[in-house]
């Protein structure tokens, strides 16, 4: 029975990234990711939404002042997730199962060891970081709870569950990779309001959100512990806590990093772009902050619909480009970018109809429902072209071309959108803001049309 289990396991990977017609093996992969997707963006606003339940602007202020260093808790997670996750796909194509599972192992250890560390860090100079932050006497008591429990004590489970999440994705596992997220999310959505309002007394709703969110976290890590936990007698089982196999190679060891630290900065840079606009705009008026700041959000269900999307899709491309299955490689690739293009089309098409609406759905005020109306009628015609920036990234890390995945990233953020930013705000004020990724995405999707085309006709012949 257990030789049974076994064979069906790895003929279950097999079927997924190499017999499953294409449409059908992205359907398997991409849809448990576009939904984990979708509840992260629910998650990732719910704290946010229920401290602003309280009517009282210092706790808002004081969550939303550690958005930076969360940020950068994500980013690691991305350097061990991502790197170690796509490296594990092309071993497979490979058929190099026992360097795919010294992978898991040091993948994981490396995204505790650095968790970690930012947690002492965190936990022994959060004083001066706070203030550095810009936090208030106001504020600082709620930044510093919300600090203490989603990071000092929740750095580990949330880089760990989101590591995991991405490694066990590798092996074509995308809907038990996706439950854990999605676990996590919904449990945070529920526990919130319970902790806030029902277990702690007044005045500590700051801390309810984050022991919330803690535990959520680490619920998502015991989920993935107990996947693991029943994969873990099988002989082809892959991602393994275990280091009985030996150490990774030093190529293997280096893609990782080659390709987890692009990923880990284009993160970052993405996060400062947005902080960019809202400094930009908050000049202009507390209304027009008010109305970006909803367009922002409104407009990320389409983006992480897309980013899901290519999360299923890594697994696929890495596994067949390794394999020099370039035939159907190309298929995954065209049938996923034409499925994101056409997610952005339904979504121009909505937001151009409904976008008042949609603004309603977050505020009544009349000046802010007309501009953040302009806004997202405006924002929303760069949805295209912002999939196909982090499409092309995508695929170079699924190839393990980080210094690719890095150019793009970089000449995306730094070179095009953050520069036009300010210039199309002296130029054109306000809505020059808007329409800065319009522009600026129009540049960085020639740039690596440019950049892919040169590489497929060098290096992969055989696409079409």
């Amino acid at each position: 029975m257990a030789e049974t289990v076994q064979e069906s396991e790895a003929e279950s990977r097999r079927r997924i990234f190499e017999e499953l017609p294409v449409p059908q093996a992205l359907k398997v992969m991409v849809v448990p990711t576009i939904i984990s997707q979708i509840i992260v963006l629910i998650y990732n606003m719910a704290d946010t939404f229920y401290v602003g339940r309280t009517n009282d602007p210092y706790m808002v202020a004081g969550v939303s002042l550690i958005l930076p260093v969360f940020n950068i808790l994500i980013c690691l997670a991305g350097l061990a997730g991502t790197g170690g996750g796509t490296l594990i796909s092309r071993l497979l194509g490979e058929g190099k199962e026992t360097e795919a599972r010294r992978v898991s192992w040091f993948s994981i250890y490396i995204s505790i060891g650095m968790a970690l560390f930012y947690s002492v860090i965190m936990g022994l100079f959060m004083d001066p970081i706070l203030k550095a932050l810009g936090a208030s006497d106001t504020i600082f008591s709620y930044a510093r709870q919300y600090v203490f429990c989603v990071i000092v004590l929740g750095a580990v489970p949330t880089v760990l569950s989101n590591v995991l999440s991405n490694l066990v994705r590798s092996t074509g596992m995308s809907r038990e990779a996706s439950v854990g997220i999605t676990l996590g999310g919904l449990l945070n959505i529920v526990l919130d309001p319970v902790f806030m309002f029902l277990i702690l007394p007044h005045g500590y709703e700051v801390l309810g959100v984050g022991i919330a969110t803690c535990i959520s976290n680490c619920a998502a890590c015991l989920y993935y512990f107990g996947v693991l936990f029943r994969i873990r007698a099988q002989a082809h089982a892959v991602i393994t806590f275990s280091p009985k196999d030996g150490r990774p190679s030093r190529r293997s060891i280096q893609s990782i990093f080659f390709v987890g630290i692009p990923a880990s900065i284009s993160s970052l840079l993405f996060d400062l772009d947005y902080v960019i606009i809202d400094k930009l705009m908050v000049a202009y008026s507390e209304v027009s902050l008010a109305a970006i700041g909803i367009v922002l959000k409104v407009e990320r269900l389409p983006l992480n619909v897309g980013v899901g999307i290519c999360q299923g899709m890594m697994p696929l491309v890495a596994y067949n480009y390794a394999s020099k299955n370039h035939t159907r490689m190309n298929s995954v690739i065209k049938n996923a970018r034409n499925l994101g293009l056409a997610v952005a089309a339904v979504s121009i098409v909505l937001y151009e109809v409904l976008a008042p609406m949609i603004v309603e759905f977050f505020i009544s005020d009349g000046a802010t429902v007309a501009l953040a109306t302009d806004f997202l009628r405006a924002r929303v015609l760069a949805t295209p072209l912002m999939f196909m920036s982090f499409f092309t990234v995508y695929l170079f890390q699924s190839f393990g071309l980080g210094n690719k995945s890095l150019f793009l990233a970089v000449m995306r953020w730094g070179v095009f959108n953050i520069p036009m930013l300010f210039l199309l705000d002296t130029v054109f004020g306000m809505y020059g803001i808007v329409w800065s990724q319009v522009a600026a995405d129009t540049l960085t999707v020639l740039l690596s049309l440019y950049v892919y085309g040169s590489y497929k006709k060098k290096h992969l012949k055989i696409l079409k």
